[in-house]
């Protein structure tokens, strides 16, 4: 399927210059204090980025242009004009491998990889990463599908629970938050959606492990209210 053509013509320059204009010092300094590294960054805040890559529509050529940028920003507004039809393994795992925060490999994640057919396939191999951000991003990615695949059987869900369980004793703080991102979200979808992620909460939140621990109780919270 061909990528949809932009709602406004836009070259790389042309984006970057729009991003500049949004620019804050504040926001930049700003960034450390929610774990993003900013010595890439020129401070424009996600909003931003965000009502940028709207006036833009989507344009994947800009969008593989844009991640080449050694710009937290530029890449940032690559995951809000890329085609998801458009996307392949190979640029998938490219910028997976590039992920040096949170914010990025969410945002990729939720705005993005979500919805390529690509999608669970991804899930699958990262979780087998040994890199913090990259495993982060399997599970991102999976919390994403939960949330927006609406299409999706139950069963697929189902079967991503032992891939939780054996991820839920990183104690990494990116990877652990992750898991339970995944597994919250799966309980979101209710009806034995629920009745297993609370299932999986529960016998993590009784396990010797510490990070299980964690887990298992941060989805049973969010479990009670539901």
């Amino acid at each position: 399927m061909a990528a949809k053509k932009s709602a406004v013509s836009c070259t790389v320059d042309g984006a970057l210059a729009r991003l500049r204009k949004r620019a804050k010092k504040s926001v930049r300094d700003g960034m450390v204090r929610y774990s993003i590294p900013n010595d890439r960054a020129i401070g424009v805040a996600v909003s931003d980025i965000r009502d940028i890559g709207k006036a833009i529509g989507k344009d994947h050529a800009l969008a593989l242009s844009l991640f080449e940028q050694d710009c937290y920003e530029a890449r940032m507004l690559a995951c809000f004009v890329g085609e998801p039809s458009a996307l392949t393994v190979r640029q998938m795992d490219s910028w997976r491998s590039t992920f040096d925060s949170w914010a990025i490999c969410d945002t990729a994640c939720f705005h993005l990889f979500d919805k390529s057919p690509l999608a669970w396939g991804r899930v699958a191999a990262w979780s087998k990463r040994k890199d913090e951000f990259g495993k982060r991003a399997a599970f991102a990615l999976l919390a994403s599908l939960a949330l927006h695949d609406k299409k999706a059987e139950a069963r697929l869900f189902f079967a991503e629970l032992p891939r939780i369980r054996a991820a839920a004793a990183d104690d990494r703080n990116f990877v652990k938050k992750a898991v339970s991102w995944a597994l919250r979200g799966i309980g979101k979808r209710g009806g034995e959606c629920l009745q297993h992620a609370r299932a999986c909460a529960t016998e993590l939140a009784q396990s010797d492990d510490a990070a299980e621990r964690w887990v298992g109780k941060d989805a049973l919270r969010d479990f009670v209210r539901r």
